[in-house]
């Protein structure tokens, strides 16, 4: 597996700017669609600990330069390590990432994302979790991961199973996508503003010097609209995406997707696409995903990110497949975007198998993940909504 690799440090991955009462936090990887690396981890992590207990500062708003917001985490760098026989540092990435995006969900400040482009995996993570979650026609979000042998996760379990219905299972099984207007029907997100307003919000929100969370959503209220769904949406079908992805196994999903397709005369675009998309993931993948969404439902967002880190070191590590790095290799390296997965087909993934991914990892030096004791202000935020 080759990679281009450079000596050169990439500079200025994160720009921390404002005034004396509020900071922007920007992603600044725009070639790259902003992919978080480490450092932009770590130094995001440094910074918003620091703003957090600085008294002057009021709110902190989020985006990213070019066109997307983020499109996850930096999987070739993880995959990198692993290939040199350190599965380890994709442990370190995970846990700091996970630190991350516990204290952008618990944050005691208000928190003010602006999605104006891609928001995939690790972008989700940085934004699903709070009070604010601002999009625009340009939004597209996606939770991919199980079409390169990973499954969605920093709290994806949490929120996906949280929208309505079991439209969380479609998206995380399917790794379909979804435009702002649809995110703002399904609960991703909590306001549509028109990216050409979006400027003037942060103007408006700037010239406060001391926001209230009611002061705040009465300002971003100004802006927003309540965009149309296109007819042919996913979402407008929820009586299909809850009467076959409510089903027990990975399997019975897909034979319910497929008789679907028989019934019909001619059948839906979606349904056929969910069904071919399904096809091409890895088959542990998808078993992990589906199980993970359906624990994440009783579990609080803390329980949800300690068992999914505990899932990532297994899949990582290795344990019972190597579909990350067959996937990563189709997808990022060769780009033949043909995996060979590993068991390839979902018969041959046991219970046993994905039960394994959930459980503790049998070396020394390994914990499970440890987070701080917080407020966990998301449980009020998100509710289920079945």
């Amino acid at each position: 597996m080759a990679s281009n690799f450079s000596f050169k440090r990439e500079l200025n991955q994160v720009l921390f700017e404002g005034d004396s009462h509020f900071k922007k936090v920007i992603l600044n990887r725009p070639r790259k669609l902003n992919i978080l690396s480490y450092e932009m981890i770590s130094q995001m992590l440094t910074n918003l600990r620091a703003f957090e207990m600085d008294p002057t500062i009021k709110f902190i708003i989020l985006k990213g330069n070019g066109n997307a917001f983020c499109a996850g985490g930096d999987v070739v760098s993880i995959c990198t390590s692993m290939v040199a026989g350190h599965w380890s540092f994709g442990a370190r990435f995970y846990e700091k990432q996970f630190n991350l995006d516990y204290l952008l969900a618990t944050y005691k400040k208000p928190l003010i994302p602006l999605i104006d482009g891609i928001v995939m995996g690790g972008g989700a993570g940085l934004t699903m979790h709070g009070r604010f979650r601002i999009v625009t026609e340009k939004a597209v979000f996606a939770m991919p991961e199980v079409h390169i042998g990973l499954f969605p996760d920093l709290g994806a379990s949490h929120f996906l199973s949280r929208l309505p219905g079991y439209f969380g299972e479609y998206l995380g099984l399917t790794g379909a996508g979804v435009d702002g207007a649809e995110m703002l029907a399904c609960g991703l997100a909590t306001h549509f503003v028109f990216s050409k307003d979006l400027l003037n919000l942060e103007n408006t929100l700037q010239t406060q010097t001391s926001l209230e969370i009611a002061m705040i959503c009465k300002i971003i209220e100004q802006f927003a609209q309540n965009p149309k769904i296109k007819e042919d949406c996913a979402y407008n079908r929820s009586e299909i995406i809850n009467k076959c992805f409510s089903k027990d196994t990975v399997e019975e999903i897909l034979l319910a997707l497929e008789n679907e397709v028989k019934l019909k005369n001619k059948a839906e675009n979606w349904i056929i696409k969910a069904i071919n998309s399904m096809k091409l993931a890895s088959p542990t993948s998808l078993k992990i995903t589906l199980k993970s969404i359906r624990e994440g439902r009783q579990q609080t967002l803390k329980q949800c990110f300690i068992r999914e880190y505990t899932i990532s070191c297994n899949i990582l590590r290795g344990t019972v497949s190597r579909d990350l790095l067959k996937g990563s290799r189709a997808m990022f390296f060769d780009k033949d975007k043909k995996p060979k997965w590993e068991p390839r087909k979902l018969e041959l993934v046991s219970k046993d198998m994905v039960d394994r991914c959930f459980s503790a990892i049998d070396e020394d030096d390994w914990e499970y993940l440890q987070l701080p004791s917080r407020f966990d202000a998301v449980e009020k935020i998100l509710q289920p909504r079945l």
